[in-house]
Formats: C-alpha cells, structure tokens, sequence
C-alpha cells in the first residue's frame, strides 16, 4: 500500500540515518565513549578532533611552565650583573636547595592529578576541594620538615664540596627563600585542581603577569637600587606568592563551582593513603630530576672538567626549555586520561595517547633533525671557548636524540599519573636509571674512556629502557579494568558518599 511518501525522500532520510549513526559511534561525548575508526580518513578526522582536546591544555600548560621557570633565570641572570659570588650564591641555592624541594612538592602534588582528574571524569566535584585539602596539608607538613634543609644549607653545602665563601652566601640566601618553599607547598596542588578541570588559561594569564612584575621589580631593587640577594629574594619570594594569591581568589571567587565549597574537615580522613600515592608520585619525579643532576656531577670528575661541564650544562640548557614543551603534553595527558578512566570511557583515553605520543614524536624528531644540521653554528651563542664549542658539536646527535626521547617518556610518564602508577614507575625508574644507565655511563665513561659522551651514552640507554617500558605497560594495560580501578578508587576514598552526604546535607 502507499503512504504517498517519495522515495527519494526515503533514501535522503536513510544518508542521514547512517551519517547520524557514523558521527555517534566516532564522536567523543560525555555520555559515552569512542567506539570503532573505520578507514584512514576516520583516523585523522578524530585525531584533528582531540589534538584539539589536547593543544588546548597543553598550550596553556607549556607557556606556564616557561612562565615559572624563567623567574629563577631571570633571577639568575640579574645576579650576574650584581657579581660573581651573588651569582654563584643564586645559582647554587636554584639548583640545590630549591632544586630538591621543587621537585619533591611537585612529584607529591601530582598524585592530585590522579585522584581529581578522575574525580573529575567520574562527574564527583565535590571531591576535589577535599582532595585539594588533603594535599595543603600533607605538602605544608613536607615543606615544615624540609625547613631544616635551608635553615643547614650552608654546612650541607661544605660537606657536598663547595668552596666555603659560595656555601655561605647561598646559605644565607637560603634562608632568605623559606617563604618560597611554603608557595610550592600552596601552589602545586592548585595547579593540579584546575589542570584537572581544564582551567589553564587563567594559570598561564597569572604567571605571565608574574613574570612581568617579577623581571620590572628585580631589576629595580637588585641593579638600580643595590639590594644584591636581599632583592632577589624579596623579588623571588612575591612573585611566587603573587600567582598562589591569585589563583587562591580566582578558585574562592566562585567561578570553581561544586569543585570548591569551602574547608572541610574530610580533608583529615584517609591521609595515610593520600600520604602514600603522593611519596610515591615525589619518588618517581626526583628519580627522574635526579638522573640528570648526576650527569653534569659525573662530568665533573674527567680529566678536562671545565670544558666537559660547559658542554654539557649547555646541552641540559637546551634540553631543558625542550623539557618544557613535553611538561605541557604531560599535564595534558594526565588529565585527559584521568577524566576520561574516571568517566568510565577507557577507549577514549587510549586514543588520547595514541595522539599524544604521536604529536609529542613528531616535534622532539623536527627540533633534533634542526639542531643536527646547524650543530656547527647553534653553539657559538652559548660559548667563546673553540673547545667547548667543538665538544658541544660533537655532543649534538646525543642531544638530538635525548630530545625525541624525552618528547616521549614525560608524555608516558603523565599517562602513569593519569592512571596511578605512581609507585609501580618508581620501581621501573630504579631498575632502568639507577641499575643500568648510572653504572653503565660511568663504565663508559671512565674505564673505557669515552669520557662524557660514554657517561651520556649509558644514561640515555637507561632512559630508552624506561621509556620501552612504560610503552609496554601502556600498550599492554587492559583500559577497561583501569577504568573500573579508578571508580573503585573514587569510591573507596570517599567520592560516592561524600558527594551522597554532600546532596543530603544541602
């Protein structure tokens, strides 16, 4: 019988079923999650798709860490100006002391990475602030204890080997940076709250801003008024209190939702387990800072010790601003795993690597094959020094290839975070940094006598072990049992019942 409908119109209304249905099952919803890519075009339409997802945390993220880097170097640079021993003093107590308690309040803090990104994914807001509590109080504690480390600088820099006039002033300038130990205790949390919730762009507006007032002030009190270290470290000790204070109003201001409602004091329940994810998130991410710091302290023992330090101190240089792009693509992907593991979507989530991984190749390959080519012109803007420039030159394809490297091994570390690894990637960075590439770069090094080529070598060998590693654990990781982990850890911390109390007590 006919319905007097055209079928013309009935195979129109077919496309557009079949078009519906291919966009539902390739689209990326709150609801649900990836399902199959069929074809090549499929691939690169949804990757053009979470590139997106992931430039918008990680671009953000990138020009912060740039941001708050540079204040030490600002620093650094203006006290090179005041003098030698102002310098060495700066230099020492950046690298040293709060090179130590950097990297411990960070690695702690990022155990928030884990628990309020999925606590975000799974839709428990609540949960954040508490958690975000939880972790105020374990890193205040932390920064208390390690008071003790500034208050003694000075002896524990003799006792390491340093000349006794440079031990003295970075002792007393360590003294004078106890109120930034305190920020990284405040702030590194915070960052870890909004990360979680994609609120990076206010991050990056408020470290720029820092960063301005931080350079016009210190050279301001540190050259044009003579402070010297007092300056510097009244300079250091704001401008790390400006972006804590600012980012405290914007999260007290409202504009956090659910995520923040106030102190509570659930912030005091289940520290113990909080307390270990975060030595666990601290020890994997010293291991790592700690790796490099002993290639230049290994390189201080061959025989042509000047010339091998400025080489090499050139080269971490450079790797360490490359450094910087990868920490943006780590926070990126840890939050994208974490939300999406916490909503449940663990399809989702191991796309989002395989894209990551990919853009984080693709740059680290197109940096190191720029360095390559010029690698006989790029030195001569760090050095005067022929020799130095020639083993910076020779040191390069080491360089290039530490750069791809370490595109990828912070990415897969930030996958470990996003999925809570913590403790198990601590195990893996001993075995690889600690058992192979340390002792193997030192038989290299001195009892073949590459020298520091051999020491970087070995070194490198331990970090493209680790990084197979962490890529096996990744490719290997059955994503729908991680996914039902972090619901169990939502639950198990609190995030169903609290956010269950939460509605009843509102």
């Amino acid at each position: 019988m006919d319905d007097g409908t055209h079928p013309l119109l009935i195979s129109n209304y077919e496309e557009e079923d079949q078009q519906l249905l291919r966009l539902r099952t390739l689209s990326f919803t709150a609801e649900g999650d990836i399902e199959h890519i069929n074809g090549l075009r499929d691939f690169f339409t949804q990757f053009g798709v979470e590139s997106k997802k992931l430039w918008y945390l990680a671009g953000p993220a990138i020009f912060t860490s740039i941001c708050q880097y540079s204040l030490g170097a600002i620093t650094q640079v203006f006290a090179g100006h005041v003098g030698t021993l102002e310098l060495a003093a700066v230099s020492v107590e950046n690298s040293v002391v709060a090179g130590f308690s950097f990297g411990a309040m960070l690695g702690m803090g990022s155990a928030l990475e884990t628990l309020c990104g999925q606590a975000f994914g799974a839709g428990q807001l609540d949960m954040l602030g508490i958690y975000l509590q939880r972790s105020w109080v374990i890193l205040i504690t932390t920064a208390i204890v390690l008071c003790f480390l500034y208050i003694f600088a000075e002896p524990l820099l003799k006792l390491i080997g340093q000349k006794e006039e440079i031990a003295k002033a970075a002792g007393l300038f360590a003294i004078y940076m106890i109120p930034q130990l305190f920020a990284y205790a405040v702030n590194f949390p915070i960052a870890k709250f909004l990360q979680a919730q994609s609120k990076i762009m206010v991050m990056a507006l408020i470290s720029a801003v820092a960063l301005i007032i931080h350079t016009t002030f210190s050279w301001l009190l540190m050259l044009k008024l003579g402070w010297g270290l007092v300056g510097a470290a009244i300079m250091l000790n704001f401008s790390w209190w400006f972006i804590v204070v600012a980012q405290l109003i914007y999260i007290f201001s409202g504009t956090c939702g659910r995520a923040w409602s106030g102190f509570s004091w659930k912030a005091f329940q289940n520290l113990w387990e909080f307390v270990k994810l975060s030595l666990a998130s601290a020890v994997m991410l010293c291991l790592e800072v700690w790796y490099f710091m002993a290639l230049i302290l290994f390189a201080g023992y061959l025989k042509n010790a000047e010339i091998s330090v400025d080489a090499i101190s050139i080269c971490m240089n450079i790797l360490g601003w490359g450094v910087m792009l990868a920490i943006g693509f780590n926070a990126a992907i840890s939050v994208r795993v974490s939300n999406e593991l916490g909503a449940g979507h663990p399809r989702t989530a191991k796309f989002s690597i395989a894209v990551v991984v990919i853009s984080s190749t693709l740059i680290g390959v197109v940096i190191s094959f720029i360095l390559i080519i010029s690698r006989n012109q790029w030195p001569i803007a760090f050095s005067s020094s022929i020799e130095v420039r020639k083993l910076v030159s020779e040191l390069t394809p080491w360089l290039a290839a530490s750069i791809v490297i370490n595109n990828i091994q912070p990415v897969l570390s930030g996958v470990a975070i996003g999925a809570g690894w913590q403790a198990l990637v601590a195990y893996v960075n001993i075995g690889c940094y600690y058992i192979l590439g340390i002792p193997l770069g030192l038989i290299l090094g001195y009892k073949i006598g590459l020298g520091v080529m051999g020491i970087w070598g070995g070194m490198l060998c331990g970090t493209i072990l680790q990084t197979c590693v962490l890529f096996g654990l990744t490719y290997k990781t059955n994503w729908n049992k991680e996914a039902s982990i972090a619901e169990d850890r939502i639950r198990q911390w609190g995030g169903e019942n609290d956010g269950k109390s939460n509605d009843t007590e509102k």
